[in-house]
């Protein structure tokens, strides 16, 4: 069988060689553009858009269209030629070559960028994990690493980023109507993958973010009550909790302060009926608190005061072994000390280590498995409403942005306290009814 090799008349653009023979025409593979890095020209010439208008051809049954794209195989650009089938034979030619044009508009218009041809595997080891990741917090980074190596990553890993359309992650979504995953954890995947589409979009890697409008699978557990702890069950969890964590959630409960500003407090931010939150440490990670209105002086009970001066006198015993050992709960008293110190060596304390070790053991014992730190948050919140306060008054406390939030997220439903109010209408005027 002889073999010639001919230019192509239908490419415009760079010429590139198609091997043509008795079973006909193919893209000879092996002519692929590699571009060196240390010639600047031949990048520049890879990197030039050409525009495309090759002419469908009809093999066996079908139409097909030969064109070229810009891939990155083991880190090189390089341009291939690529194969699509466009139509069955049986159509006109003209029709084909409105669905050619159609095919190679986003390509010819510069809607699909050069950078798209990274994998997403490439995209999110080599741009958004040491670019992106750590400008979040600590504790987000982690869960958004969990997330990508879990989930997005095995799935979407060797796809590139122009492969991502949006109906390709609608389907990964839509299949997700029977998974065990909760809807916030899907909400979270949603949220991760948005993030690094979002990144890439930013940094022109993309012209949109095709996460944007992605639908989940219906909630079919529907919207449920947060729990919170009632008052007068209170005290019974602060005896089964160790000092100085017993007073760390006497405080978190009656000031709604985050578990991050609670072990960032310092005592120069204790004043005589009022607290200032002025920063946050999240596992060794400081910083400025959540938000803008999360940086306030908010006002405090006197009780909340003496617990926190009772800490300066306080001994704590804590067994090793056959013996105990004891510690002040306070080392140092000056400004810039924080008030939470850890016992050993009076450095900043870990939220997780005191919530497995003393926080759920004690929320165990009292049938509230479900106590952590935002738990008592979303208690001091509700306390708030039994308590009667004005919504207003309800935000500024919680330091929130929006009042709604302070209602639709941290707020509790109380039935004690609806049927109080209903209770109340009869004090309005009673009517009767009379039958006749």
């Amino acid at each position: 069988m002889s073999l010639t090799v001919r230019q192509p008349d239908s490419l415009a653009g760079d010429s590139a060689p198609f091997v043509t023979g008795e079973c006909g025409s193919v893209p000879h593979e092996a002519e692929s553009v590699t571009p060196s890095l240390r010639g600047g020209r031949d990048l520049e010439k890879m990197a030039r858009r050409r525009y495309q208008a090759p002419t469908p051809r009809r093999e066996g049954n079908f139409w097909w269209l030969f064109y070229r794209q810009d891939e990155f195989v083991d880190g090189k650009l390089i341009r291939k030629f690529k194969r699509a089938k466009l139509a069955p034979a049986s159509m006109s030619k003209r029709e084909v070559e409105k669905i050619a044009a159609e095919y190679l508009r986003p390509l010819n218009q510069g809607l699909v960028t050069i950078g798209s041809a990274v994998s997403f595997a490439e995209y999110v080891n080599g741009t958004y994990k040491p670019t992106v990741l750590p400008l979040m917090a600590k504790a987000t980074q982690g869960r958004y690493a969990g997330i990508l190596e879990n989930y997005l990553l095995p799935t979407f890993g060797k796809l590139s980023l122009r492969d991502m359309t949006p109906l390709t992650l609608q389907r990964y979504f839509t299949e997700m109507v029977n998974s065990p995953l909760s809807f916030e954890s899907k909400d979270k995947i949603r949220d991760v993958l948005s993030s690094v589409l979002g990144s890439a979009k930013g940094y022109g890697f993309l012209v949109t973010n095709p996460a944007e409008g992605i639908r989940l699978p219906r909630n079919k557990q529907g919207r449920m009550t947060k729990p919170y702890v009632d008052p007068t069950t209170f005290a019974a969890l602060l005896g089964l909790i160790r000092e100085p964590y017993a007073t760390m959630a006497y405080v978190a409960i009656y000031t709604g302060l985050r578990v991050s500003e609670l072990i960032g407090l310092q005592w120069r931010n204790v004043h005589a009926d009022s607290i200032s939150i002025e920063q946050r440490c999240c596992r060794g990670d400081w910083g400025a608190p959540k938000s803008e209105s999360s940086s306030a002086t908010i006002a405090v009970n006197e009780n909340v005061i003496k617990q926190l001066n009772r800490l300066k006198t306080l001994i704590v015993e804590v067994k090793a072994g056959t013996g105990t050992r004891r510690y002040p709960a306070v080392r140092l008293f000056d400004p810039d000390s924080l008030v939470f110190q850890s016992l050993k060596k009076g450095a900043p304390m870990r939220d997780n280590n005191i919530l497995s070790r003393h926080l759920k053991p004690a929320g165990r014992a009292l049938g509230m498995p479900w106590l952590n730190w935002r738990c008592l948050r979303t208690s001091h919140a509700t306390w708030l409403k039994l308590a009667g306060a004005d919504i207003k008054d309800a935000q500024a406390q919680m330091r929130h942005s929006r009042a709604s939030t302070t209602l639709d997220f941290y707020q509790q439903f109380v039935p004690e306290s609806q049927r109080k109010a209903v209770d109340r209408l009869s004090k309005l005027g009673h009517v009767s009814i009379t039958y006749q």
